[in-house]
């Protein structure tokens, strides 16, 4: 037997729920009204299940023809939207692309990458925040946000991992000759910890010990809330921070900070581009995104 064709009969059936009338559905789909009476006969036979009363002067949907529009109206307007969005990625990208990131990566990372792809489109503007705290995009009026660690579940919000870096525990040499270096996760009692705030990055660290991920709270000595300013306080030998790699390998490789505590702080940390749902197939977001990716694919995010 021929596979029976899913969509059969639903474009028909819209057409009448929304119109309310078989007759303007048929003048909408130029076919008959009869060939409209037949889609959606055809449609019920096959759901098992009555989806309209009809009489000679009236058509109203049942309880399970109300369930079944509602599930098939969206499915074709997500359709018909992403048809627009295929067909304007051919046009000018124009309008402004909001983006949200994490301060010190932001600045120093993701901000040349922006400029970069959005210069060959002069109708595109940029409207950036750098944020450490971890935000809702549609409460934020935001198109697009960069987001260090784990995502939070939401039924609204799309989510596309771009990269993975590593942690790395690190303090200033200045700060180690002082305090000495800790070795283990007992040896940090007795040190200065720079952490991040209860609305910007963690004030926990994550480490892996003895086989097992962990979340630790280090001594809060000094709390801040952004990342250029955890790493200006660690540089300047105020105490011990947890930061991605990225953030800290020019001062490492400077000899500025030194890592420490290696052998726990393997842990990675991944890198998201988190949008709303409905913005999905905005050609600006779709764009920004896709770059994005591109970008990571060739190790600029790492």
């Amino acid at each position: 037997m021929a596979d029976i064709d899913p969509l059969s009969g639903i474009a028909v059936f819209v057409a009448v729920a929304r119109s309310g009338s078989f007759t303007r559905a048929a003048e909408q789909l130029g076919v008959t009204k009869s060939a409209v009476g037949k889609s959606v006969a055809r449609l019920e036979a096959r759901l098992g299940v009555k989806l309209l009363h009809r009489t000679t002067r009236l058509m109203h949907l049942t309880a399970d023809g109300e369930a079944y529009l509602a599930a098939c109206a969206s499915a074709m307007d997500d359709i018909v939207a992403a048809e627009s969005a295929l067909r304007s990625s051919r046009q000018i990208l124009q309008g402004r692309l909001r983006v949200d990131m994490p301060v010190a990566f932001g600045r120093r990372v993701l901000l040349p990458i922006l400029l970069e792809i959005c210069e060959p489109h002069a109708g595109l503007s940029l409207s950036l925040t750098f944020n450490d705290a971890t935000i809702d995009p549609l409460a934020e009026d935001v198109d697009l946000v960069v987001h260090f660690g784990a995502l939070r579940d939401s039924s609204h919000l799309v989510a596309r991992r771009l990269a993975t870096q590593d942690r790395v525990i690190c303090a200033a040499p200045r700060y180690l000759e002082r305090h000495g270096t800790p070795a283990t996760l007992g040896d940090l009692a007795g040190h200065h910890g720079v952490v991040g705030s209860p609305k910007g990055p963690p004030l926990h660290w994550v480490v892996e010990h003895e086989g097992q991920i962990r979340q630790i709270a280090p001594p809060a000595t000094h709390q801040l809330g952004d990342g250029d300013a955890i790493i200006d306080a660690a540089v300047g030998g105020f105490g011990i921070c947890q930061m991605p790699s990225s953030l800290v390998r020019d001062h490492i490789a400077s000899g500025a900070l030194v890592p420490v505590m290696s052998d726990l702080s393997t842990v990675p940390v991944d890198i998201h581009a988190v949008w709303p749902k409905q913005a999905h197939l905005s050609p600006r977001v779709r764009y920004a995104v896709d770059q994005l990716v591109a970008y990571a694919a060739r190790g600029y995010l790492s």
